[in-house]
Parts: structure tokens; sequence; C-alpha cells
């Protein structure tokens, strides 16, 4: 009987050997991600493009009408698709481990980070710290998805503090043209770089390995799900030995103070059983409230803007926040001031009275939810900020739901970590 290797712990970050498109491929792959398209619009984007991505991450566009997005044929499409692409020579692996850099580019905005491979063993140790709750289900399709295609697709975001050294590095990596580079249908640029060379590779895993920890941005399904894959593979490999493939995850990291959270604001389907004076009125006992001539955007802490009956006003809490990390955030102070004492809404996961919108699409759209799809008031929020979603995470506590929207959104398809 062959002996059973020796375990080895894994790093931080590691490199790998990614899968990824040829250049004059790349545009025709990329996708936005799984979890921002509707069915609809990514069947729309795909059409006419059969390299998209979302042929992989979407694949019950492919399907007849109806099919349920959890079925199992949905997951085995998937897993043909990629196989399609990579038969096709669409894409291609990597022949050695590779970090990649990501630089997302706007007009207005500039961010670079590093692609690798997150330590499941340090996600499950909190090094790789979370600060929302997951929903079962979608958990499980996460799960579903990377052993049907036997890969991790779709990238987790990850923060970590400001490092000189490494954004140095990066940005030496950044001078040279990239292997491709795309732009989206929002105009921003993702553009991806290969360092290969044995030097800068253990200079990256030595700087992350210097991080006392790291921080989920977005992504906290696909990374329970990396844990819940590896955990099962582990135990069905009677010869693990802890640096297989599944034992890490897709992560791209950035600094922290090169990323945009905007506001994620909500809606709220009606006031109970109060008219418009009498909610406001309400409201009037834990806020003040002033008319506002023009859409109204916080630009503070604790102030809110509320759209009800045609009319904008101007909210702002009386009483200062508390001092805890995650009760002092705006989101919480809605919740716990306004939409919990006056509407009843206890709990924003699961009660249908609450909606949310995500601040990118504009104030427009809060007016056009109440005003043609009649809802009866919409709220906009000032942005978390990074700092705060760090210290919710250092203090061990969860989020709201719904408490950022980053701006710009990674892409699918432009680096994906095979786990054979």
């Amino acid at each position: 009987m062959p002996k059973k290797p020796t375990p080895v712990s894994l790093p931080l970050m590691r490199p790998f050997t990614g899968l990824r498109p040829l250049p004059e491929y790349a545009a025709d792959v990329a996708a936005p991600p799984y979890d921002v398209v509707s069915f609809e619009e990514a069947g729309e984007l795909a059409k006419g493009k059969p390299w998209s991505f979302l042929h992989i991450s979407r694949p019950e566009i492919d399907l007849p009408a109806g099919t349920d997005p959890y079925a199992r044929e949905v997951y085995a499409a998937g897993a043909e698709n990629l196989t399609r692409l990579i038969e096709r020579g669409v894409l291609v692996r990597d022949p050695s481990p590779c970090f990649y850099v990501y630089r997302l580019k706007s007009s207005d905005h500039d961010q670079v980070g590093v692609v690798g491979a997150a330590c499941v063993a340090a996600y499950d140790a909190n090094r790789i710290r979370r600060h929302e709750l997951t929903r079962p289900a979608k958990e499980d399709d996460r799960v579903r998805q990377i052993d049907a295609v036997n890969a991790q697709t779709g990238p987790v975001l990850l923060a970590h503090r400001p490092d000189s050294a490494l954004d140095t590095l990066l940005r030496e990596v950044t001078e040279a043209p990239p292997a491709y580079a795309v732009t989206d249908q929002n105009l921003v640029e993702h553009a991806i770089w290969a360092i290969d060379d044995d030097e800068r590779i253990a200079g990256i895993s030595r700087l992350f390995e210097d991080m006392a920890a790291v921080y989920i941005a977005d992504g906290h399904h696909r990374s329970a799900a990396a844990s819940r894959v590896a955990a099962q593979r582990r135990a069905d490999n009677p010869y693990h030995r802890g640096d297989e493939a599944y034992e890490s995850f897709l992560a791209v990291s950035f600094p922290s103070d090169q990323m945009r959270i905007f506001d994620y604001n909500r809606v709220v389907r009606d006031l109970g059983a109060l008219s418009a004076d009498e909610f406001l009125a309400r409201v009037g006992e834990a806020f003040t409230v002033d008319p506002s001539e023009t859409p109204l955007r916080p630009s503070a802490k604790a102030e809110f803007g509320l759209y009800l009956a045609g009319r904008w006003y101007r909210l702002r809490a009386i009483a200062p926040p508390p001092e805890d990390p995650r009760e002092c955030l705006d989101v919480s102070i809605l919740a716990r001031r306004l939409l919990e004492p006056v509407l009843g809404i206890e709990d924003a996961r699961r009660d249908s009275r609450i909606d949310f919108v995500g601040g990118i699409r504009g104030l427009g759209v809060l007016e056009q939810r109440v005003d043609r799809d009649g809802w009866a008031a919409a709220f906009s929020l000032f942005p978390t900020s990074m700092e705060e979603l760090i210290a919710v995470a250092e203090a061990g506590e969860v989020m709201p739901p719904k408490s950022t929207w980053f701006e710009p959104k990674l892409a699918d398809g432009l680096v994906s970590n095979p786990l054979d």
C-alpha cells in the first residue's frame, strides 16, 4: 500500500496555473459576475457570443425557458460549455503557477490588485475575515457549480491593508503592456498581467504572509462554498497532503484604500397602517426632517434621504451613533431607529416589504420605484466605508444585509482556477 504523504500547510496566498482566454478571445469571453445580471440580461448579453463566460456562469440561458436554475442539467451544461471553450482553444491553461495582476481603470478611478489562490485553511481560521451571513440555498448553488465545472470561476473580492512594497511591485508590473485588456459596458477597463518569475512570486507570497489578515469584500457565498468543497474532497482523499488545488480558492485582493463602496439604498413597499403625515411624524421622533428641493444624496454619516409622495426630505439622526462597530453603521441606524420601530421591518434578509437598490443606479431609480412601481418610500444612504467594514470584521460581527455595493465589479472569465 502506498505510503500516505506528509501533510503540508499553505501560505495565505499562492500562485496557481490559471485557465485564461487567449488575448484574441478575451473580449468575447469576459462577462459580468453571475449574480449581478438577471436571466434576461444574461441571455441578451450572451446573444451571438458563443465564447461568453455567461454560458458557464449562467448556463440556464442555453436551456429551455423555465428551466430551474438549480437543476442538475444546468450545472452539467456549465461544465460542458467550459470543456468546449478549452477544446476549441479559447481558454488555455498556464504551464506553471503564476500570480496575476488585475487592474480596473475608468475615467475617474484606478485600482491594482493581485489574483491568487487564497488558502481555505486561512479562511476557516478567520484569517481571511468575513462580515456577512450566507444564505444556504445560494451557498449550495455555488458548491454544486464548483463541483460540476471542477474549477473556481468566480473570483472572491478581497481587501488588504495598504502595503507600499506590494503596491510598488504591482505598479512595476503594469508598466509593461498587459497580456490582454477588455472594456466593459460601463467603460471600465479590465487588464491582466501574468507574473511567472520566481523572485516576484516569492515576494508577493511573502508580503501576504506578513499580513495579519485580509478581508472579504464581496464573495461570501463563493468562499464558503470553496471551504465546503475542500472539506468534502479532503475527506474523500486518503492521500491528502494539504496543498491540493481544492485547498485554495480564486481571489483578487486590492488595497483597501483603492476600493470604492457605493451606497446601498432601500425601498419599502408600504407604510403599514400609517398615512404619509403620520409616518413623517413618527420619523420625526428620531430624526430631524427637512424638505429638500432636489433629490437627496447624503453627504455625511447619520444623514439619509427620504423620497415619499413625490417629495424628497433630508433626515438627520438626533441621537449620536453608538460606538459598537456594527450598530454605528448607517444601515444599522436606519434599521434600528426607523425600519424596525416605525414600519415593523425586523428582518431585512427575509421581509418582502423591503428591497435594495445599488447606488450606482442613481437616485432616479429610487423615484421610479415609488412613482412608477408602486412602492411607498425610498431611502438613500451614505456609503459604508472600508474602515467600517474592516472594524466589523475585526470585531467578529456581521454586517446587516446589503450594506456595501462595490464598484467597479470584477469580470468573470479572465482567470479561472482549475481544481485538477
